[in-house]
């Protein structure tokens, strides 16, 4: 039977990394753990020593993961997630129709208005006992996927095929396209006239080669926090916008939605997850409920009553 090594990193070590990352310094690591803080501070110098690099640099305001550090927390976090799942997928061997246990969702806000609902209506049907915990995140820079990989989720709804390449460890797969439309006030003769309405998860870099070669889009001269902003802007008369279709659902009729024409940009909306979680029960289960919604075509261009 293989042994541990002096190497090797023990699960109560990595809780404590995690803490230390997720509370910014030793005592309030000491103080979430129920430990002192020089049990802490031993901990961690036995893992760096383990691992052979300095994990986090300290100062007087705390402490803050250097880029080993970084790495070796997200490594952490999904070590100490998967002795979960095999906890938990242990114990249900014996019920396999059983699937149970808790289930980290992370979302953009489109997603999570439009699309997450009737998925974990579904869910908690066929599964009371997943109990899904979902964060709603900004799709810029790392997104979601970046959420999944540095192990704060077990599976991530995000855009995909943008222009930072998936973290490693990832897997990935696409639900449905959603297509751009230019969306103005009702009733004005004249929309690409008008000035543009932006904001920065607007993922330009998924339409950026389209939206290169459009010489009547201005540049932006208000930028909103959020799709929702933007949208309620553009109701009242303030400029134009180009918003994917996921923000357009239920939009009020007091805006026009106009198609962009064959050419019009899309943008691809997946799941991700890692390697390693991709094949748990609970997991499985909600990606069956998301490919079941997304057929049902949730990204369609609706309206308000």
């Amino acid at each position: 039977m293989p042994r541990t090594t002096d190497s090797d990193l023990a699960p109560h070590e990595l809780r404590v990394l995690v803490a230390v990352a997720d509370t910014g310094g030793f005592s309030a690591a000491a103080g979430a753990l129920g430990l002192t803080q020089s049990a802490v501070s031993h901990s961690v110098r036995g893992s760096e020593r383990k691992i052979g690099a300095v994990l986090f640099e300290r100062g007087r305001t705390g402490a803050r993961p250097t880029p080993a550090g970084e790495k070796s927390v997200a490594h952490a976090r999904r070590i100490l997630r998967l002795l979960d799942v095999l906890t938990a997928e242990a114990r249900g061997a014996a019920r396999p129709e059983a699937v149970e246990g808790p289930l980290r969702i992370v979302t953009f806000r489109s997603a999570a208005l439009e699309l997450l609902p009737p998925v974990l209506e579904r869910l908690r049907a066929r599964h009371p006992g997943i109990e899904p915990r979902v964060r709603i995140v900004r799709e810029v820079g790392r997104g979601a996927a970046g959420e999944v990989a540095d192990g704060k989720a077990d599976i991530g709804i995000a855009t995909l095929g943008g222009s930072l390449p998936l973290p490693g460890g990832l897997v990935a797969s696409g639900l449905f396209e959603e297509p751009y439309a230019l969306v103005y006030a009702a009733g004005h003769t004249a929309p690409r006239s008008l000035p543009l309405v932006d904001w920065a998860e607007n993922c330009g870099s998924y339409t950026c080669a389209w939206w290169a070669a459009q010489d009547w889009i201005p540049k932006a001269t208000i930028e909103a926090e959020d799709d929702g902003a933007v949208l309620s802007l553009v109701s009242g008369g303030h400029g134009m916008a180009i918003m994917p279709a996921l923000s357009l659902v239920g939009a009020p009729r007091s805006v026009e939605i106009t198609d962009l024409g064959p050419d019009r940009p899309t943008r691809r909306v997946g799941y991700v997850t890692t390697s390693e979680l991709a094949g748990s029960a609970v997991v499985r289960a909600l990606v069956r409920e998301l490919r079941a919604t997304a057929l049902q075509g949730v990204c369609g261009l609706g309206r308000e009553a």
